[in-house]
């Protein structure tokens, strides 16, 4: 199946209550499979359809505030367009999950893979997870549920897929046993949630709060998400028992332990960067590889001790923030503690190779040597 169907299966078998839907290239696969669940009775799960993703995301808040587990989905300019509902969601702390098909902002339009919608959300009190395959596409819809239902968080979720090359790219995928999932999840009862709007004990969420409270509130976010790197794992490792499957925590580590050039990615292209890590060893270049399958939590330990032996890293960003560059190596700037070189690649949906990636890590290397690692390179830049 593809990436898109795999996250809907995920979401069907994680038992969902409520879909808001609204469409958008290249993720309206995802919802019109839970359209079908649905309409066969394969999932039990109430699907509405808004008027938009600004609504889709409000629609999820409002079934969190009741107690019914959520999903929406949505990619690029709906992710902007319900931008607004998302701080709601995520300093309101409802733990929604939802699917983010990653691909560029206009103008001028383009359907094709980028990171910057995404990232463009990193500090909206959700953790962020990608993927790299259809399979842990799957995976992770089921995971999202329980990491942001965990007591010790009860934070929203959202996931990137790639577009097209996860989304659209069909791949085998194993899927579990539907009492596996549900042994798995917290049970389905509203008091397993912090905000829930018991009809016995009527309140409001979202009220007016002054000064002299602010602070504590978005404190006690920052400390919900000091505890989600635990949450995280148990979750995976859990996930693991379950499955009988191998799954990654917070990063994968390829090829680290000798290596002299490490790269830092995220989503689809990391396994071309697997790729090239292999066919450089062969050429007697110690290469290895840190993907990034969490970047909220920024797993800045988990990553600088990844790298510890490394000469040179080498960072690749698929997105990009102006008057400030790739963002990614811009947050793991200072903690790498090595030498560090920027690059930005594969900008609306341009291809990335792992030829391309050989020559990234040897440009990094060449970069070390020279001790010239401040330059940001845009990697296959034309004219």
């Amino acid at each position: 199946m593809t990436g898109n169907h795999a996250v809907a299966y995920g979401v069907r078998d994680a038992s969902a209550e409520v879909v808001a839907a609204y469409p958008i290239t290249p993720q309206t696969q995802i919802v019109e499979k839970l359209a079908e669940f649905v309409e066969k009775g394969e999932m039990r799960g109430r699907y509405i359809r808004v008027e938009s993703e600004h609504s889709a995301m409000a629609a999820c808040i409002a079934a969190e505030a009741c107690g019914a587990r959520s999903f929406t989905a949505t990619s690029s300019h709906g992710l902007l367009y319900m931008s607004e509902m998302i701080f709601w969601a995520g300093l309101g702390s409802f733990p929604v999950t939802m699917a983010v098909v990653t691909r560029t902002l206009a103008p001028p339009w383009s359907i094709w893979n980028e990171h910057t919608d995404i990232l463009s959300q990193r500090d909206a009190g959700w953790v962020i997870m990608m993927c790299e395959s259809a399979q842990e596409a799957y995976d992770t819809a089921i995971q999202a549920f329980r990491i942001a239902e965990d007591e010790r968080l009860v934070q929203p979720v959202m996931y990137g897929l790639d577009a097209f090359s996860v989304s659209h790219t069909a791949e085998e995928v194993d899927l579990l046993e539907k009492k596996d999932v549900e042994g798995y999840l917290p049970p389905l009862e509203p008091s397993r949630l912090r905000v829930y709007m018991d009809p016995e004990n009527p309140g409001t969420f979202g009220n007016l709060v002054g000064p002299d409270r602010m602070m504590e509130i978005r404190h006690s976010i920052k400390e919900a998400f000091d505890r989600a790197r635990v949450v995280i794992k148990d979750a995976v490792r859990d996930y693991e028992k379950i499955s009988g499957r191998r799954q990654v925590g917070l990063i994968e580590e390829y090829r680290c332990s000798d290596a002299e050039v490490v790269m830092i990615t995220t989503g689809a292209s990391s396994g071309d960067a697997k790729d090239a890590a292999d066919y450089l060893r062969d050429e007697g270049v110690r290469a290895g590889l840190v993907r990034l399958r969490v970047i909220r939590p920024l797993p800045r330990e988990e990553i600088s001790d990844a790298v510890k032996g490394a000469k040179v890293v080498a960072v690749v960003d698929r997105d990009y923030s102006f008057g400030y560059g790739g963002i990614l190596a811009g947050e793991l700037e200072g903690y790498i503690g090595k030498k560090m070189c920027r690059f930005v690649a594969g900008l609306g949906g341009r291809d990335l190779t792992p030829e391309d990636f050989k020559g990234i890590a040897m440009k990094a290397l060449e970069m070390g040597e020279k001790g010239d690692v401040s330059k940001e390179i845009w990697w296959g830049l034309k004219g």
